[in-house]
Formats: C-alpha cells, structure tokens, sequence
C-alpha cells in the first residue's frame, strides 16, 4: 500500500518515462481540450481502476467514481449533486455517445445496502453512505427475500441490481432521455470481478450480464 513518498516516486517514474513518451498526445489534450465520446460510472473501491482494465489513455474516457456506482435519480431540489452535475456535463457539453455503468464483485457499499448495516448511522460515522446506498432498498427487498442478507450468491445479486438502479435513475434526466431518443446517446451496464478478471454486459433483451472473452 503506497505512502505518499511512494506516490512521488511514481511521479518521478511518469514524469520520466510515460510523459514523454506520450508528450504529443499530452499537448494536443492541453491545446484542444477533452472530447471523450464514452462516459463511465464506477465505483471508488481501489481495485477496479477503469482505466487499468479496459486499458485506455488519458482522455478516452470521462470518469465519475462514486460509492457503488451509483446515479441518483433526476431532482431540482437544492443541494450538492455531484453525480448529477458531471453526468450534465458529459451530455451536454462533451456530447459523450455512450454512457456506460460498471458494477463489480466484492463491492462493500452494495454488501452494506444489503445487510443495511448502518441504518440510523449519524452522518461521519456511516451516515453519509448509509443516505447514499439507500437508493438500493427497494431493489434489496426481493433479493433478501430470495437469498438472505449473507453470502456471496446475494452480496452478487445485489451487485448485478445495483447497475439496473443506476441505468433506470439515468434514464430519469430529461437530457438523456432527449439524446436516447434521437439516437444520439447509448446507455450500457456492466460488471467486473476482479477474482477472475472477466468483464460482463447487460444483454438489454434478456437482461442478463454476458461474459466477454
């Protein structure tokens, strides 16, 4: 686990190595800006880099990363929407074409939906992520009656939903439904495990997650 005199250490390494290297690419992304055409909603959790697994370079893919993967559902009530407000941006500024949710194995914001293990938690102290994984209750309820709260066949199962809740709440912006319409925006969901290295995606017909290679 690197300490920051580590992550310096990698710097150097990239600074030496991988910036020039990529010097022109680098350049061009700083004179004409970014243009990705593929948006991709991940979770924080330090296994699942995105840009390790599908092996793509720095402004290919525009990146939100939050607890779960998750995307709220479209509301105009005050607050801080940060999802909100960089799926906004993808849509209607960077144009994005493609707007891809990627779920994983052994993810602990969808455990702790789960068991609903800090349920009445104060914000600080679990609160926080307790508010945020709630928009995974009503998608638990059948999967706790089916399999129970423990073991890894629910922990999977809850996983797996946890995309569906976050294509559906996209689905709720009127941007997205606008650029779905016209032809302009594809919505995919995915799920990687990192035990066995296998990416999956949701068969939209079936809705079943189909392994990739």
């Amino acid at each position: 686990m690197p300490e920051f005199a580590q992550l310096l250490e990698g710097y150097q390494r990239f600074r030496d190595g991988s910036y020039p290297a990529q010097r022109d690419r680098f350049e061009k992304l700083a004179s004409l800006g970014q243009s990705p055409k593929l948006m991709l909603i991940a979770c924080s959790d330090s296994r699942v880099d995105p840009a390790q697994i599908f092996d793509v370079h720095p402004g290919e893919i525009f990146v939100v990363r939050n607890v779960a993967a998750l995307v709220p559902p479209f509301e105009t009530n005050p607050g801080l929407h940060g999802v909100s407000a960089a799926l906004e941006y993808a849509v209607n500024v960077l144009k994005v074409r493609q707007i891809v949710v990627m779920g994983h194995g052994m993810c602990g914001g969808c455990k702790a939906a789960l068991t609903q293990e800090l349920q009445g938690a104060a914000p600080g102290e679990g609160g926080f992520v307790a508010n945020w994984i709630a928009m995974l209750d009503e998608a638990r309820k059948p999967i706790a009656e089916k399999y129970g709260i423990e073991g890894r066949t629910a922990e999977k199962a809850m996983e797996l939903a946890a995309v569906q809740v976050s294509l559906d709440n996209l689905r709720t912006f009127p941007c997205v439904q606008d650029r779905v319409a016209s032809g302009d925006l594809t919505l995919r969901g995915t799920f990687f495990a990192i035990s066995d290295g296998v990416l999956h995606v949701l068969d939209d017909e079936t809705s079943e997650f189909v392994a990739q290679g």
